[in-house]
């Protein structure tokens, strides 16, 4: 039987000037808080906010996210390596950021801005998670341009040699493209809670688009997750890897918040 598959083979980097680089990765990370910026601001304007607050939310989100994502791979998936590597903490632009991580780097800054300024945490995340779902699409795009976070060996016809792995020898053979999988669910996700958003004319209960979020975002992270390469040697072997282990726990509040948003719409 011959097999088709898709030859991926780009560089990470965009150009280089020395030792100066721009990568795709940290331009789509980049893009995502520019374009999230877009959209917070006619959600503002929309409901006579003051764009000053955005902001400063702004200059929270990224703070969290950065912090979060970056802290949740080292300590979820690397602990041992950087403890010994201290210094590599600080190269986000090389790759390795953790979605749970950023999910609870978001939630502490959001709870601080929250606190600070004297918004209800509910109403302020349900309008985040509506960009960090496209923030989402944005960093597995990324992913894919470093040819990393791919998935399990495929003879479909849409399976990706990822030329450039990390690890040669995966690379030689066509695998599920999951950082594709994965980022076209976010974006799908983005457009339907933007639409809700609207649809809701900027009113919806509070609680439920955050916890339509978790379940959306990290139920289909948990499930793509059984086709995905593991991360991680110590990954190799378990029923259910960290990206999964890390998932239940927002499933389960995405379900509490939809449930009781819902129960409070009908008081």
């Amino acid at each position: 039987m011959i097999f088709q598959f898709i030859t991926w083979n780009p560089s990470p980097e965009i150009f280089r000037i020395g030792s100066f680089a721009i990568r795709w990765y940290g331009l789509l990370f980049a893009s995502s808080f520019f374009f999230g910026y877009l959209i917070m601001q006619r959600f503002f304007k929309k409901e006579d906010i003051p764009i000053k607050l955005l902001d400063e939310l702004t200059t929270y989100m990224i703070i969290g996210t950065i912090v979060g994502a970056r802290l949740g791979h080292v300590f979820f998936y690397e602990p041992s390596w950087y403890l010994a590597h201290p210094v590599k903490i600080l190269a986000v632009w090389e790759g390795g950021l953790a979605s749970h991580g950023a999910a609870i780097g978001i939630i502490l800054a959001l709870l601080i801005f929250s606190y600070v300024r004297k918004k209800p945490f509910l109403w302020v995340i349900d309008r985040i998670v509506i960009v960090v779902a496209l923030s989402g699409f944005c960093i597995r795009m990324g992913n894919l341009m470093n040819s990393e976070i791919y998935g399990l060996p495929t003879d479909l016809p849409w399976g990706f040699r990822f030329i450039r792995s990390s690890i040669p020898s995966e690379g030689l053979v066509p695998r599920h493209p999951t950082q594709i999988y994965e980022g076209l669910s976010y974006l799908l996700i983005f457009f339907f809670l933007l639409w809700y958003y609207y649809k809701k004319d900027g009113k919806p209960a509070q609680g439920l688009l955050f916890g339509m979020f978790l379940v959306l975002v990290f139920g289909i992270r948990f499930f793509i997750e059984f086709i995905k390469e593991p991360q991680v040697g110590f990954e190799r072997g378990m029923s259910l890897n960290m990206g999964q282990l890390l998932s239940i726990p927002f499933i389960l509040t995405g379900i509490i918040l939809i449930y009781l948003a819902r129960r409070k719409a009908k008081v």
